[in-house]
């Protein structure tokens, strides 16, 4: 972090990883401004830092002329389930580019520090295993998820640029898929679907043979790498970092794994495999366990147990 304790500007901040990471900043002491227009978060994702007075919550848009100041910014607003951004690409879309142009005027001529979540869909369906930072990629433009992973490259794109023309002071976070607590029920993410059918005694879906391959990693480590990576002081520009799990998981090994957590057998059933989906994908994380010292610390079962463990209690509540 910078040497004064700056003020923080969480955008999507009501979303499954900004209210995890507005927890742990209020908990370092920080003064925490979450920004949010709640198309896909949620408020009570907030409760805890809504009782803490160091905590502002500010509704509005990342596309939007920011209405605060903030010395450390974590960009983190965007619709990221395949559910929400398949319901309105342009708003996906839109929320990654102009959010991205929005937070490099808000930090041009000022002391301000980007944090950019970027996404592990930035590699597409990638054709080299594991995924260095170093890999371009292999993405359709024009297939149905393109309205995610396009948006993501463009703003990766926009302040790379404002690093290199501006000397703006951004780091890239290339977050693989990440579960845990506050996940959203029925936004189409895997981990939660595969829990909440089992929880319900309904069969879990795979999509083709379920072999394909994902990492998975828990929101307090992806949370930590988010905070290492704000805290770092290279030498030199930094580009994208990888932020995941090194491990990679089948989605039946993962089907197996998520009746194993909710302790309850279940029918398991395929479908066509879906539209512009990657059959392979894990991280390279040595960049990050260099620089940041980052290393995954929450195991997939006991990772799986406490996501269970909060699904039932809000399908109960």
């Amino acid at each position: 972090m910078p040497a004064a304790r700056p003020t923080v500007l969480v955008t999507g901040a009501a979303g499954f990883i900004g209210s995890h990471l507005v927890d742990r900043l209020l908990g370092e002491g920080f003064d925490v401004i979450g920004l949010d227009n709640l198309v896909t978060g949620d408020l009570a994702n907030l409760a805890a830092a809504g009782r803490d007075p160091r905590f502002h919550f500010d509704l509005g848009d990342v596309r939007d002329p920011l209405r605060v100041h903030a010395e450390l910014v974590f960009n983190l607003a965007c619709p990221a389930s395949p559910v929400h951004y398949r319901a309105d690409p342009y708003a996906t879309l839109t929320t990654s580019v102009l959010g991205a142009l929005r937070l490099v005027d808000h930090a041009r001529g000022k002391r301000c520090r980007i944090i950019h979540a970027s996404t592990s869909e930035v590699y597409g369906d990638p054709l080299v295993h594991p995924q260095p930072e170093s890999y371009a990629g292999n993405v359709d433009p024009t297939g149905e998820r393109a309205c995610y992973k396009e948006g993501k490259r463009a703003a990766e794109t926009i302040f790379s640029d404002a690093a290199r023309t501006a000397g703006l002071d951004v780091r890239i976070a290339r977050l693989f898929n990440t579960y845990g607590p506050r996940l959203a029920v029925g936004d189409g993410r895997v981990v939660s679907s595969f829990l909440v059918a089992a929880l319900r005694g309904e069969p879990i879906t795979l999509d083709g043979d379920g072999d394909q391959t994902r990492s998975f990693c828990y929101v307090s480590d992806v949370v930590d790498g988010l905070v290492r990576l704000a805290s770092v002081e290279p030498t030199e520009r930094l580009g994208p970092v990888n932020l995941g799990a090194p491990g990679e998981v089948a989605m039946r090994a993962l089907a197996e794994a998520a009746m194993t957590a909710v302790g309850r057998r279940v029918d398991v059933i395929h479908r066509p495999a879906a539209a512009d989906d990657a059959r392979r994908r894990c991280p390279d994380i040595a960049l990050a366990r260099r620089m940041l010292g980052f290393a995954p610390q929450v195991a997939l079962d006991h990772g799986l147990a406490l996501t269970a463990a909060d699904l039932r209690a809000r399908l109960i509540a």
